[in-house]
């Protein structure tokens, strides 16, 4: 029998495959105009970041870099009481806000920088730091994503979360798997 049952699977899946990518591209296809990657200061986030420089410069598209500053990422900064349950006061927090930022605008700062040290050809580049309604970054992203109608988001493999041995983060696989737009993982 010339068709055997794996060849029918196989057929099968790559149909299924094809139809799902052709009915998640809002986009024309190989041309971005609006791309989006996320930065958290790690190495991965800043080879994303630079990848997402290099895509909108061959595409003429818009780059949005952003950090987005959630409750959990604002603790790196947590002085020691706040981190044994002791209560702090909003004064602390907000300079746990301010500190965060700062150092959230470096990141995207080096951004801006490649731009300019690069030849000739300019991009588009917004840069913003979102303090997040959610612990959540990976939901932030998609949802910032969507309401500025961004048609790629780029993220690194994993951030700052210090589970090294996880091969895709946890905000990576969460905007994998909920984003409305396509997602580039850069390792």
């Amino acid at each position: 029998m010339a068709n055997t049952l794996y060849e029918l699977e196989e057929f099968h899946k790559k149909v299924h495959q094809e139809e799902l990518v052709r009915n998640k591209l809002p986009h024309k296809k190989g041309k971005f105009s609006k791309i989006l990657v996320g930065i958290d200061g790690s190495q991965p986030s800043m080879d994303a970041a630079e990848y997402a420089l290099a895509m909108a410069k061959k595409d003429n598209a818009e780059l949005i870099a952003i950090h987005v500053l959630s409750a959990k990422s604002g603790y790196e900064h947590t002085p020691q009481p706040l981190l044994f349950g002791l209560p702090a006061t909003p004064s602390s927090v907000n300079d746990i806000i301010q500190t965060s930022k700062e150092e959230a605008q470096r990141w995207l700062d080096k951004v801006k920088e490649q731009q300019l040290d690069d030849e000739n050809i300019e991009v588009k580049l917004k840069t913003e730091v979102i303090l997040a309604s959610t612990p959540i970054v990976a939901a932030e992203l998609v949802d910032y994503a969507q309401e500025e109608n961004v048609d790629l988001i780029i993220v690194g493999t994993k951030g700052r979360s210090g589970f090294k041995r996880l091969l895709l983060g946890s905000t990576a696989s969460g905007v994998v798997t909920y984003a409305h737009c396509p997602v580039m993982i850069v390792k």
